[in-house]
C-alpha cells in the first residue's frame, strides 16, 4: 500500500506545473511604456519651469549670473558630463545585449552604468563640499554679501544641481534593481519593459544635465 502511494506521489509531482513569475504577472509593454512616459513628462515640466526661471532672472541679472558662474569648476561639470554620456552608452548597450538574450553581458553593462553613476555623485559631492568649505551658500554670511543676482545664481545652482543629483541617485535605485531581475530571469529578451522604462528614465537624467551643464558653468 505504501508503494502505491509513493508511486502516486511521484506521479503528481511530475504532472505539477512548476512556479513561473512571468506567467501569473500581467505583461504589458505597450502601457508599461505609455506609464513611463507621463512621468517623464511631469519631470521635464519640473525642470521646465526651472529652466524657465533661470532664463528669467538670467536676462535680469546677466552679469551677477556670470560672476557666479566663474566661482563654477567647469573641469568638473565636464568630466561629470562625460560620465553621464557613457553611462547612457553604456545603458544602451545593456539593453541592446539582453535583446539578443546575452545576459551575463548585461550585468556588467549594468555594473558599469551604475559605476559611472557612483562616479558622478563622488565629484559632484566634491564639488559641493568645495562650496561648503567656503561658506558659498545660501544662509552664510558670504553669500548674504553678494549681489542680490549672485545670491540668486547660487540658490538655483543649488536647487537644480541637487535636484538632479537626487534623480541620479533614484535611477541607481533603479538599475540596481532592474540588474536583480535581470540575474533571477524577471526580466529577459521576452520581457524588456522594465529595463526599457529604466533605461528611458536615465536618458532623461542625462539629458537634463547635459542642458544644466551650459547654463552654469559655461556662461563666464
Amino acid at each position: 500500500m505504501s508503494d502505491v502511494s509513493t508511486m502516486t506521489d511521484g506521479a503528481a509531482a511530475q504532472t505539477e506545473p512548476e512556479f513561473d513569475y512571468n506567467d501569473i504577472v500581467p505583461y504589458d509593454p505597450a502601457a508599461a511604456k505609455m506609464g513611463m512616459w507621463l512621468f517623464l513628462f511631469t519631470e521635464i515640466m519640473l525642470f521646465g519651469a526651472l529652466f524657465i526661471a533661470f532664463a528669467m532672472y538670467f536676462t535680469m541679472h546677466t552679469w551677477e549670473f556670470r560672476q557666479g558662474s566663474g566661482h563654477l569648476n567647469p573641469i568638473m561639470g565636464g568630466f561629470n558630463t562625460l560620465v553621464l554620456l557613457t553611462s547612457s552608452l553604456t545603458m544602451a548597450l545593456a539593453i541592446a545585449v539582453l535583446q539578443r538574450g546575452k545576459k551575463e553581458l548585461c550585468i556588467k553593462l549594468l555594473d558599469a552604468t551604475l559605476a559611472f553613476a557612483v562616479v558622478f555623485c563622488i565629484v559632484k559631492a566634491f564639488e559641493w563640499g568645495g562650496k561648503f568649505e567656503h561658506h558659498l551658500y545660501p544662509g552664510t554670511d558670504l553669500m548674504a554679501s553678494l549681489s542680490l543676482g549672485e545670491q540668486t545664481f547660487f540658490s538655483l545652482y543649488f536647487v537644480m544641481t541637487g535636484l538632479h543629483a537626487l534623480h541620479v541617485l533614484v535611477g541607481a535605485a533603479l538599475i540596481l534593481w532592474v540588474r536583480r531581475t535581470v540575474m533571477n530571469g524577471r526580466v529577459n529578451k521576452n520581457r524588456m519593459s522594465l529595463i526599457d522604462n529604466v533605461g528611458l528614465y536615465w536618458h532623461i537624467v542625462d539629458l537634463i544635465w547635459i542642458f544644466l551643464f551650459p547654463l552654469f558653468y559655461l556662461i563666464s
